[in-house]
């Protein structure tokens, strides 16, 4: 699915890249760019600077890594796949346009139930978990939330359009199995 301006002059003007996300992936660019993604229980954070048209969506996979993991691993490098990390890549991401969070919008996609049971506490589901941590990350940066589609069941699809902050969800809630 590809999104493009409606107008023909609109079309003529604008030359745009589209990335695909896959989990634990993140990108941060230009105006010209849409960045599309599929989520569940992941949760996705576009961030939108109004003024330069300049911004970015990662997509987690979980809250945070566990430090046992990091010092076993010896991990340095930055991974994407984790909420706390992911937001680390935004900051350096901003750095090299010269801007800070606190200047974005942020608006946050997923954390969705992927089965019907409701059997499983609230500590075992990893989509609220991811939705805590995208909230608590946002809140503690002075980043502004501007719109949140999150948590329920099913899968979402969204395609982030830089050049004005939009964001496209198509959702698509878990069904009951009929006997």
């Amino acid at each position: 699915m590809k999104f493009i301006p409606t107008t023909k002059e609109d079309q003529s003007k604008r030359s745009v890249i589209s990335r695909f996300l896959n989990p634990g992936d993140f990108y941060f660019g230009d105006s010209n760019c849409q960045i599309h993604t599929v989520l569940g229980s992941c949760v996705a954070i576009t961030l939108w600077h109004p003024i330069l048209h300049i911004g970015g969506m990662c997509h987690f996979i979980l809250p945070g890594r566990r430090m046992s993991d990091r010092v076993r691993h010896g991990v340095e490098e930055l991974n994407g796949r984790y909420a706390d990390e992911a937001i680390i890549l935004f900051e350096e991401a901003m750095l090299k346009y010269g801007t800070n969070l606190s200047e974005y919008e942020a608006k946050i996609f997923g954390g969705s139930s992927m089965t019907l049971a409701s059997r499983i506490q609230e500590e075992q589901m990893v989509g609220l978990r991811n939705i805590e941590a995208a909230l608590k990350h946002l809140f503690e940066k002075e980043i502004s939330l501007k719109f949140a589609h999150i948590g329920e069941t099913g899968h979402r699809r969204i395609v982030f359009d830089v050049e004005n902050g939009d964001v496209w969800v198509k959702y698509e809630p878990l069904k009951k199995k009929t006997p």
